[in-house]
């Protein structure tokens, strides 16, 4: 059933809010926010400076018995403003990720691991999200059209400096400075929505580096929020895993949606993802897909569920 033109707008409007929204997509708070409260554990704040991007904020969650069990995993997040805090984001929501981790990480459902959270690029996160071999893979009439869509790309995508970032600068000052395991097996990426692309562009790119990806509620549309049947994104991203996804049996790969408000667009391209890992190897040890219907795509629905990524990217160590 089609929804009254009113009722249509009303919902693309609040579908627009929740993708571009300041915390998420607006410039990051000035001055500096205060520190996320978390429940347990505590958070060490980072000012990241890089040869190859403008500067990030990274809040860094330590467990509450840290260092007493290192050396620790590693968790790389993106959208690292909206992990910790309700209080402080935009929409009053947060992944709670300390909460959860600190949960599993008790209860052992999980190896020890500490989580880097990266704050988006503000106003240019589309541009830093958007992986940059697949945008540069579609001709000068697609990206025409992708920059016609409603998700607007401020600049070029330059995901391959924010990895390089990533690599070269952030990880080895994190390896440095926390009792952490530096290892590809103890190494994860995760994001959701077109964090959810940045990871399994990281891990793509860099496998060596990355031993896990967590994508949740990936937005395969790239710069569309609703369906557009020219849309080059989608092809685009399933024909780059196709050369460039990481190997079977030396990593962990998840993928989730749910299936109301823009995570209704995700089942048909995501379906394609699963079908190209199974025949690249994957099995249901390495690889997972799962589909939670009713979800949305908020941070709410992410924390709701955030306990399944975190115990199968990072299981307790044998």
């Amino acid at each position: 059933m089609s929804m009254p033109p009113v009722r249509r707008i009303a919902w693309l409007a609040s579908v627009f809010a929740i993708v571009t929204a300041p915390a998420m997509g607006g410039m990051p708070p000035s001055p500096p926010a205060p520190l996320p409260h978390v429940a347990a554990g505590r958070i060490v704040r980072l000012e990241e400076t890089s040869h190859f991007v403008p500067p990030h904020t990274v809040d860094v969650w330590l467990p509450p018995d840290y260092p007493a069990q290192a050396p620790y995993a590693v968790l790389y997040m993106f959208d690292g403003q909206m992990l910790f805090d309700a209080t402080q984001t935009w929409n009053h929501q947060s992944w709670r990720a300390a909460d959860t981790a600190a949960g599993l990480i008790r209860e052992g459902r999980t190896r020890p691991f500490i989580i880097v959270g990266i704050w988006n690029a503000g106003e240019r996160r589309e541009s830093e999200y958007y992986p940059q071999k697949v945008w540069r893979s579609l001709t000068d009439a697609q990206r025409r059209r992708a920059r016609g869509m409603e998700l607007k790309l401020p600049v070029e995508p330059y995901s391959d400096a924010y990895l390089r970032f990533l690599v070269e600068e952030l990880k080895p000052r994190i390896d440095q400075k926390f009792r952490v395991a530096t290892d590809a097996n103890d190494t994860v990426v995760m994001g959701s929505s077109m964090g959810g692309l940045m990871a399994i562009y990281a891990i793509s790119e860099y496998p060596q580096v990355f031993g896990g990806a967590g994508c949740l509620s990936t937005h395969w549309p790239g710069t569309a929020l609703r369906p557009h049947a020219d849309n080059p994104s989608p092809h685009a991203f399933v024909a780059y895993l196709q050369t460039h996804a990481p190997a079977a049996a030396s990593h962990r790969v998840y993928f989730d949606h749910g299936t109301a408000t823009l995570d209704a667009m995700y089942a048909p391209t995501q379906q394609q993802v699963d079908r190209l890992f199974r025949r690249r190897g994957y099995t249901g040890m390495d690889y997972r897909s799962a589909v939670f219907p009713g979800a949305a795509h908020t941070e709410d629905a992410w924390a709701a569920r955030l306990d399944q990524p975190m115990t199968f990217l990072l299981p307790p160590r044998r």
